[in-house]
């Protein structure tokens, strides 16, 4: 299943460029005028206003999709930390214990948006200073929200997940079908 049309990525996200890739759809990855910043709201409203704003923010296309991630401790928003000291802060508060990644959609097709929420149950294992002090080193935390990458060496981390792992990854591909197949946008080889 691919588009009829090329998509617009706004996103520099080398995990939604790669399930992109994957998926064998034609796109475009482009620069969105959007910043993330802080807003009111529960994760799950933020990581959709953020996914609006960066679809909205990108040049004009037929069709343009934002997303935005999340990590949400308690209703608790972790987004990417700035620092090595911020990752093992966020780090800890995961460990031994679940928590929630939702990813905020938006596909722009002819104007018109159309949006989905994505959300995955992750559990953690209970983490050692060892276990903490190995992947701080990794630098995977760098630019991942909650500090964290399943799809490498944080699977070390966890233990369980209940929902769409590519949500975790960063690209819910589920509601990205289902957007793309709202709009009549889905070619089936």
């Amino acid at each position: 299943m691919t588009p009829a049309r090329p998509l617009s990525l706004a996103s520099r996200s080398p995990q939604r460029r790669a399930i992109l890739e994957q998926l064998g759809f034609d796109f475009a990855v482009v620069e969105s005028s959007y910043r993330e910043h802080h807003l009111p709201g529960t994760p799950a409203e933020v990581a959709l206003t953020h996914a609006r704003g960066k679809a909205g923010g990108a040049p004009a296309a037929e069709l343009v999709l934002g997303v935005d991630t999340v990590v949400d401790v308690d209703g608790v928003l972790l987004g990417k930390p700035a620092d090595r000291a911020e990752a093992a802060v966020m780090l800890r508060q995961l460990a031994g214990r679940s928590h929630h990644v939702h990813s905020g959609v938006c596909l722009l097709a002819g104007g018109v948006a159309r949006e989905r929420l994505a959300t995955t149950e992750v559990s953690f294992r209970p983490l050692s200073d060892h276990d903490l002090a190995w992947y701080l080193a990794t630098e995977e935390w760098r630019g991942r929200a909650g500090g964290y990458a399943v799809q490498a060496r944080g699977a070390a981390l966890v233990t369980r997940i209940v929902g769409d792992y590519t949500n975790v990854v960063g690209l819910p591909v589920a509601a990205l079908l289902d957007l793309l197949g709202e709009t009549g946008e889905i070619v089936r080889c």
